[in-house]
């Protein structure tokens, strides 16, 4: 049995950021979501894993394949690699994607698809076709995902997103909308929404930062840059595997921050990622940090790219606390039937490693309820449930059942 896998726990962030260098789609592709049936709005679920938003779309007529909608991506990734052919994409023109430290580039295709979501249409949508599957996307998640898609939608409807009830409602820009929430300014930059938010760290004086606002990023806050040079790290941080890029792992450090203020609210002892990138990288963003869907999850949230604003509603999960894993354990899932969940890495010293789980097992049961039972959201909670709490691990490894006693500790 070979379960090995590339390391892919990946935060969203981390792909899609590297992403964001793609060539600029040439204007005569840009098109807007239109409804051809006389609606005005529609509602629709979706799926919410790791607090990242999974809706279906048809391409090209076909479908339906489940995408992560993201306000940080533009144009339209997709990561599937058998689509390019299956969607039979017109003049596809070979690119090359250039990532940070990458300097020969990632080989895709850059091509237009027609699009549809719910009953909205969209046709000549840029689409960059990776070529070769680096960005395992589904072991993440936990779930078959094709691709990514963002701009083009955000900008033709105000959209609301609802992460309590699992539904997205958006409408036309003529139709006439209660916007409820705290009115908080957007600034667009390169087709992405961007607001100002304050931060309390240790050893810091308080900043105001400019920051992307990701809802594919599956992060509380990345702290990236500070006046050109990384940012400041407070003193107690831990190593960590920030996640998988076009151009590989990203390397960088979690820590926390006294204090996040977003609008009027206010986040404390907030789990902060600090990424290590190069000092011109750095200097060439054009912003402070990012902000992910741990914050924005705790918020029912309205975009409205037109007006340039967009609106928050705390929701239940907005006292939940800031939590690392406690377990040591990175995951990846493999798609069924049967579905199958291995241990892709175990961070040194920490309680997986104390006990002698090792990379490569394959987890048979958590607590003696099978792995099945469980979603990866499931398995994430428990992992970080509280400081000494006890988890029974059994999992299978060279032709043997192997029962192991977790005690979860905290490390940051």
């Amino acid at each position: 049995m070979n379960s090995r896998k590339p390391s892919i726990h990946f935060k969203i962030f981390y792909v899609l950021f590297i992403c964001y260098a793609l060539v600029a789609p040439d204007r005569m592709f840009a098109q807007d979501f239109k409804f051809f049936n006389g609606r005005k709005a529609q509602t629709i679920g979706f799926d919410l894993k790791k607090s990242l938003i999974i809706i279906p779309i048809y391409i090209n007529d076909k479908g339906p394949f489940d995408f992560i909608l993201d306000t940080g991506v533009n144009p339209m990734i997709i990561t599937d690699t058998t689509l390019k052919e299956s969607l039979k994409v017109p003049y596809p023109r070979a690119i090359k994607i250039s990532g940070y430290g990458n300097f020969e580039g990632i080989d895709a295709f850059l091509g237009a698809t027609s699009v549809k979501i719910g009953d909205a249409e969209a046709e000549n949508i840029p689409t960059v076709f990776l070529k070769d599957d680096i960005l395992p996307i589904s072991g993440f998640v936990g779930k078959k995902i094709y691709g990514l898609i963002g701009y083009n939608f955000f900008n033709s409807f105000v959209v609301k997103v609802d992460y309590t009830s699992r539904v997205m409602r958006f409408s036309s820009h003529p139709k006439k909308i209660k916007l409820k929430g705290e009115k908080i300014p957007l600034e667009l930059i390169d087709n992405k929404p961007y607001v100002k938010l304050r931060v309390e760290q240790e050893g810091l004086a308080p900043q105001t930062l400019k920051v992307l606002v990701d809802c594919g990023a599956s992060h509380a806050i990345s702290l990236e840059a500070l006046d050109a040079k990384p940012f400041p790290k407070p003193q107690l941080t831990m190593e960590a595997n920030l996640g998988n890029g076009l151009t590989g792992r990203v390397k960088g450090r979690i820590g926390r921050v006294a204090l996040l203020g977003f609008g009027n609210f206010t986040f404390k002892d907030v789990i902060s990622s600090y990424p290590e990138y190069n000092i011109d990288s750095l200097s060439n963003r054009g912003r402070n940090a990012n902000l992910g869907a741990e914050i924005l999850s705790r918020f029912n949230t309205i975009y409205d790219y037109q007006n340039r604003y967009m609106y928050i509603k705390k929701n239940e999960k907005f006292k939940r606390p800031f939590e690392h894993d406690m377990s040591g354990i990175e995951l990846y899932a493999e798609s069924g039937p049967p579905s199958r969940t291995f241990i892709n890495k175990i961070e040194p010293e920490s309680a997986a490693d104390l006990v002698g789980l090792k990379e490569g097992d394959e987890i048979i049961s958590i607590n003696f309820k099978k792995i099945d039972d469980y979603s990866l959201d499931d398995i994430g909670a428990i992992f970080k449930a509280k400081n000494g709490y006890s988890v029974i691990v059994e999992v299978w490894r060279d032709k043997a059942f192997i029962i192991k006693l977790l005690k979860l500790k905290k490390r940051i």
